[in-house]
């Protein structure tokens, strides 16, 4: 969610890192966008849950990656 959320504000997420300590937001809010960007009209809970577990294991692997550091970033731009 802490992603989506600064995604659909058009934050820069290349400056971003999850911080589990550092949650903003409501559960409310957390729900509506999870069903926003799942991609489903009425998506049930094994759906969303799928889909959260999904982008949890992406954006995991993409915050360890060497190729997503901003050391990269700032050689390669809009890499």
């Amino acid at each position: 969610y802490q992603y989506l959320s600064r995604y659909k504000q058009k934050e820069n997420l290349d400056q971003f890192t999850f911080l589990p300590g550092m949650i903003k937001g409501t559960e409310k809010e957390c729900l509506a966008c999870l069903m926003e960007f799942c991609g489903r009209r009425d998506p049930s809970w094994t759906e969303l849950s799928n889909f959260t577990h999904f982008l949890n294991f992406q954006l995991r692997n993409c915050e360890k990656s060497v190729f997503c550091s901003s050391a990269v970033g700032r050689e390669f731009h809009g890499f």
